[in-house]
């Protein structure tokens, strides 16, 4: 399953590579392994997570065809023992309480995964996240390391991902399957513990910490929104009141229709359709047939429950619609641009925290609406990614540097 090769690496990961992969590779290649399908045998892997001070986690799950994810495995790692969990066969409501309690969960990439733990559990968002994907963005300012590349650099360790678009609801699973899922978090407390090792010598577990707690409570909200609040993502600054309107009912509409059929929202109506329906508003069945691409049999199946949406959208109240979003900050004049960039740089040079990891573009255009509205002194309504570790450079340094701007902020926005 795994070969060590000593790959020589490019110089920003070779601090990275653990000085001794043999005995980490050997020590996590001997884990026992246990296929647990019956209920009874729960109890055993409850006791072992609960006693376990860090617990490395993965799922898999299909998600093609539904609404709501069909968990099919989750692979736990407790240290000593690995476990595969055949989710279809058992009821797994205590799992999700303990892991809630342990005092680190190590993932990868753990979006999907921790969206799905939100859906089934209903727990509140996790406060004990390690994800080893971020954590490696710190350290190589690479944002979507994957696992399969994260092991092979920093472990020397060699896996196939063949695997990953396979049938997990099948049974048995196939040899491959296994040897592939339990691969998944054979290796990802020895990576975690390495990647420890490097932030703690670069002083940026803290730093690590925190980002890791926003993303789960991030992931969290996502899952938690309310259905008339879906529309946000797809808003446009564009687009007048009415269109507003249009587009959070027809999106509030659509979630629910997906979520009570089981079946993925853009199998109803994909986000071009939903621009369409915005742009065209259609009045009548002829019209959604010509002037979008939703699918004719959805037309048929509930052309008219759209048809009454958008007219119910247009008839509504002004007080009742929402505002549009303030224009995204443009401008030809690059002086604002360039001064910002100059000193999130050399802040991220400053602390040893890549550029693109110290600000996200999204904080960063959220931050020149806070300031072109005059929020400043509201802490609160700084993104919360810029409330934690990074609020004392933003509010002493950058916030007064856009400040000097601010009339060409407003222009770029148009609100000067």
């Amino acid at each position: 399953m795994s070969e060590s090769s000593s790959t020589p690496l490019p110089s920003v990961y070779e601090a990275l590579r653990a000085p001794d992969t043999s005995s980490v590779v050997a020590a996590a290649d001997t884990l026992p392994v246990t296929w647990v399908s019956a209920q009874t045998d729960l109890d055993a892997v409850l006791s072992a997570v609960e006693n376990a001070q860090v617990v490395a986690l993965d799922t898999e799950f299909i998600k093609r065809d539904t609404y709501y994810p069909r968990l099919a495995l989750v692979q736990v790692n407790t240290g000593t023992h690995i476990y595969l969990l055949d989710a279809p066969t058992l009821r797994l409501d205590a799992l999700w309480q303990i892991l809630g309690k342990v005092s680190v969960a190590v993932w990868h990439a753990c979006g999907e995964d921790l969206g799905i733990f939100y859906l089934l559990s209903g727990c509140p968002a996790l406060d004990n996240i390690f994800d080893t994907q971020i954590a490696l963005s710190y350290l190589t300012g690479d944002l979507q390391i994957g696992y399969q590349k994260a092991i092979s650099d920093v472990l020397d360790i060699h896996i196939d991902k063949e695997q990953s678009q396979s049938d997990w609801l099948q049974r048995p699973l196939s040899d491959e399957q296994e040897r592939y899922a339990i691969a998944d978090v054979r290796y990802l407390i020895p990576l975690y513990e390495r990647l420890q090792t490097c932030l703690a010598a670069q002083g940026l577990t803290d730093a690590v910490w925190e980002d890791c707690q926003l993303y789960a409570r991030e992931l969290h909200g996502a899952q938690h929104l309310d259905d008339d609040q879906m529309y946000h993502s797809m808003a446009d600054f564009r687009y007048n009141p009415i269109q507003m309107t249009i587009l959070r009912d027809v999106a509030a509409w659509r979630e629910a229709l997906a979520r009570a059929t089981n079946q993925p929202r853009t199998f109803i109506i994909k986000k071009q359709a939903m621009r369409e329906i915005v742009e065209m508003q259609p009045k009548t069945i002829r019209e959604l047939m010509h002037k979008t691409t939703i699918h004719r049999h959805v037309i048929r199946l509930y052309g008219d429950e759209l048809l009454a949406v958008i007219k119910a959208a247009k008839d509504s109240h002004p007080a009742e619609q929402p505002a549009s979003p303030l224009p995204p900050y443009r401008s030809k004049n690059k002086t604002l641009s360039n001064a910002v960039q100059k000193a999130v740089n050399q802040h991220a040079a400053e602390i040893g925290v890549p550029k693109n990891v110290l600000m996200r573009k999204k904080w960063l255009n959220d931050l020149y609406e806070v300031v072109a509205l005059d929020k400043e002194d509201d802490t609160k309504a700084l993104p919360e990614g810029l409330q934690g570790w990074r609020q004392s450079w933003v509010t002493d340094t950058l916030i007064p540097l856009i400040k000097t701007h601010q009339a060409e902020l407003k222009q770029g926005m148009g609100l000067a």
